[in-house]
């Protein structure tokens, strides 16, 4: 074999491999210039706190005499402006709706480079899941609830068709918190932990999350996925293809999405519990169910037909009254506390 065919044919496979993947597009008009190198900065450091002998430790920004850099550059380390002209789709929605499920609670459109989304999305995740879930209340020497927003962003923003029209989500709902990317799919369904088989999806973006720290080897987000939220909710996650949308779906406990406020303290005895020094003529359980069911704006008379309760009077001043003081639930109506429509809802 010449050298010249050697040649020829190593840069056949080299195209052909690029070829398979949409993020490989070489833009010849762009260089490395164009990138920001802040980022480019930020990752090589994250790199080499994970590895101090990190071969990116002795790269450098500089030019080489050839223009052009990939798609894929260009998402993890471009500026909004350039990535948005050469992949306006590139978009995550970030969603909140546990009280306003009609339209949202919160929301945060992503539209910017791949590690930043990282962050953001991680943020938002953080702002609106409690920390401990069902059971785990100061006993988790690490955050099951971080573990598994690190694996289902990642999985969202590593592996996802960035040719496809499709806006990928982060739905955060009272249950569960939904992911849904565009894909190109390898199978059809429900995905089987046990006989899964990873399919390698824009392999240089995932280097530069895997060396950077930002994830870890290929298949490894599904069974720490597993893992935690069997910790997290005690039950088990969910992982579809559905044709060109891939689906992640993490179950919750009702503990996991009620908002931080006043703290339970101390159950006196079965049915007397203190809250911010205010006392409460129920159980620690019923609170915290009364709280839950608040989480959507209920009336008195919803609220005490929850409990089987049949004496207004007692519930005003035993229940309703005190959870108010206590700020564990407030009025839809503050300033007409009689008002005959007047509901409650968790603080």
């Amino acid at each position: 074999m010449t050298q010249e065919y050697q040649e020829r044919l190593t840069n056949w496979l080299k195209d052909d491999i690029a070829s398979r993947y949409y993020v490989n597009k070489v833009y010849p008009v762009f260089s490395v210039s164009d990138l920001r190198k802040d980022l480019l900065e930020r990752a090589r450091k994250m790199a080499l706190a994970k590895n101090p002998n990190h071969h990116w430790q002795d790269m450098n920004n500089e030019e080489t005499g050839k223009r052009g850099i990939t798609l894929a550059s260009i998402l993890l380390f471009g500026d909004d402006n350039l990535i948005m002209s050469v992949c306006y789709q590139h978009k995550t929605d970030a969603i909140v709706r546990i009280v306003d499920t009609d339209r949202y609670d919160d929301r945060d459109v992503v539209i910017t480079n791949l590690i930043e989304s990282y962050d953001r999305l991680m943020a938002f995740g953080k702002r609106h899941l409690n920390e401990t879930g069902e059971g785990l209340e100061g006993v988790q020497s690490i955050s099951a609830r971080d573990k598994i927003l690190r694996e289902i962003v990642g999985n969202s923003l590593i592996y996802r068709d960035f040719s496809s029209g499709y806006v990928a989500k982060m739905v955060i709902e009272q249950s569960k918190v939904t992911i849904t990317n565009a894909n190109q799919p390898h199978g059809f369904g429900s995905l089987d932990i046990n006989t899964f088989e990873p399919y390698q999806k824009n392999p240089s973006i995932s280097r530069v999350f895997r060396e950077s720290g930002l994830t870890d080897e290929l298949g490894s987000g599904m069974r720490n996925s597993y893992k935690y939220t069997k910790l997290y909710s005690g039950r088990e996650p969910s992982f579809v293809e559905d044709g060109n949308v891939f689906r992640i779906v993490i179950p919750l406990s009702l503990a996991a999405t009620v908002s931080a406020g006043p703290v339970i303290e101390t159950k006196i005895n079965k049915n007397r519990t203190l809250v911010n020094g205010i006392l409460i003529k129920q159980d620690r359980k019923t609170l915290k169910e009364i709280i839950n069911y608040c989480v959507n704006a209920k009336s008195s008379s919803e609220i005490m037909g929850m409990l089987g309760m049949k004496s207004k009077d007692y519930f005003r001043r035993n229940v309703l009254k005190p959870m108010v003081d206590a700020g564990l639930l407030k009025l839809v109506i503050p300033e007409k506390p009689k008002n005959p429509s007047q509901k409650y809802i968790t603080a």
